[in-house]
């Protein structure tokens, strides 16, 4: 048995719809629920192929349909409640509902929703051609002075606005006809301009370290990594990250495999010897008094500054030179390096220290630690092989920075500690033979735990090799025995 619930439910969809009753543009009269249904369904099916512009800053507009919003019709009882006008109510109130629909008939609204989802996946869309980043203006120091290249403002599709916009159109202000559609966009404008960047000319610090005892590899990298750091513009506030600007370390990024620092031991990496770049790129920093973030040290020290003067850079162990212009104008860094191998920074900007400053960069050591005793490795390498890194003696030191005005000191502050590790002079010796005289020679060469006994034992045992190698008319046994310069001058 239906239910009463029931019952006039479903009364309500078989009534009639007095005359007068509209659903927005729709005219329902006379029509069941059902049929009023169907009606307003083909209706907003009609309104798919209507053309809708959406209007873009520019001029790149884009024309779609209506249907490709995704447009529904919500039915939010409206229909119900018009089956039922002039058919509640006593005598009285039902002539008196009668007689209003007669005189001034009644529109309920018509409610087009269109899918949120959609709309933002259509814009996201458009954003992905349409968004454009500002373009900063920028210098290029050339022979004849400074080149600035203008700005370009940037353009940004505002997505969730121009959503909500075309939502609130569509549900709100559209008349069903061809309409357009503004969107939201965010103007980026560039940074700096002509006026600007015209003033920047002057040598805020400078630095010059030299690596004239670098092999072709690590003059390659050091070449690669000042390149790449020369002819940044950095605006007032705007921070840089040397290990950003210049990685990745690869081949293709223009690297070679050379010396560089690892647990103590010196190693062959690509980029070696990128240390000495961020290291002059550093001292100029601190001529220029520019804010300094973030700095460290080496883990053994280094020959081409002095101690706590270098600044390591580490991709696998995170060591990072980061720096900011904290002056009113922009800066420039220029890099070059020279054919007699050395390497030079200079910051430019607009000079606003007295001319009677002076700032000058005191290095103190605290601690200096001598390895006292040799370390020898031995490994699986043919005897005969002996590779010997030199001592490096380890340091705890600090850098001072003293101002001077009209030569008298005014100020003197600690800029940094650093602690260089203690290594001591250390052979890897190859041990791997079949012959039993010459196994015990070397292992008896590794006991003593002299580097120098070691390299002349090997080097007799590749000499007898040489010659019995010779008696059987074969090539010799090319010497396995390196030793680096004694400096301890590479770095990472």
């Amino acid at each position: 048995m239906m239910s009463a619930g029931l019952s006039a439910q479903a009364a309500e969809k078989n009534c009639k719809i007095e005359e007068g009753v509209s659903i927005g543009d729709v005219d329902v009269s006379g029509l069941s629920v059902t049929e009023a249904e169907d009606k307003l369904e083909a209706f907003v099916d009609s309104l798919q192929g209507v053309p809708i512009t959406l209007r873009l800053a520019g001029g790149q507009d884009t024309v779609g349909t209506a249907g490709e919003f995704g447009l529904v019709w919500e039915n939010d009882g409206a229909l119900e409640e018009a089956a039922m006008l002039g058919k509640r109510g006593n005598v009285v109130q039902r002539y008196k509902a009668l007689a209003d629909l007669k005189s001034a008939g009644h529109n309920y609204p018509l409610h087009i929703s269109a899918d949120a989802d959609l709309v933002e996946s259509i814009l996201n869309s458009m954003s992905e051609t349409y968004n454009q980043e500002a373009v900063e203006a920028s210098l290029t120091k050339t022979e004849s002075g400074f080149q600035i290249t203008e700005g370009q403002t940037g353009h940004v599709l505002d997505v969730p606005k121009s959503r909500e916009a075309i939502l609130n159109y569509l549900q709100n202000s559209w008349d069903y006809a061809s309409a357009s559609i503004d969107l939201v966009v965010t103007l980026e404008e560039p940074r700096g301009n002509a006026e600007t960047l015209g003033k920047v000319k002057d040598v805020l610090g400078t630095a010059t370290t030299a690596y004239k005892s670098s092999g072709p590899s690590r003059v390659t990298n050091i070449k690669t990594g000042c390149g790449h750091l020369n002819g940044i513009t950095l605006y007032p506030g705007e921070q840089c990250s040397v290990l950003e600007c210049i990685t990745p370390f690869s081949t293709a990024n223009g690297y070679e495999l050379a010396g560089s620092y690892l647990n103590g031991q010196v190693v062959e990496s690509l980029g070696g010897g990128i240390c000495q770049v961020s290291t002059t790129l550093y001292n100029a920093i601190l001529n220029a008094e520019l804010q300094v973030d973030e700095r460290s040290n080496h883990s053994m020290i280094v020959s081409y500054v002095e101690p706590s003067e270098d600044a390591a850079i580490s991709e696998s162990g995170g060591k990072d030179f980061k720096f900011t212009n904290n002056k009113e104008y922009p800066i420039y860094i220029e890099g070059i390096t020279t054919s007699d191998k050395t390497i030079t920074f200079t910051i430019y900007g607009v000079e606003d220290r007295p001319a009677n400053r002076e700032v000058i960069y005191i290095s103190e050591v605290l601690e200096k630690n001598v390895p006292p005793a040799e370390k020898i490795i031995p490994t699986g390498d043919p005897v005969g092989y002996v590779s010997v890194q030199s001592v490096h003696i380890g340091y705890k030191a600090r850098l001072w920075k003293v101002v001077k005005e009209n030569g008298v000191e005014i100020s003197r502050e600690q800029v940094n500690s650093s602690s260089y590790a203690a290594v001591p002079r250390t052979a890897t010796v190859g041990t791997a033979t079949a012959d039993p005289i010459a196994a015990a020679q070397i292992q008896e060469a590794i006991a003593s735990g002299s580097i120098d006994q070691v390299k002349a034992v090997a080097g007799a045992i590749l000499a007898q090799q040489a010659a019995a190698a010779a008696a059987q008319e074969q090539q010799p046994v090319p010497p396995a025995i390196t030793e680096d310069a004694g400096t301890g001058a590479l770095d990472g």
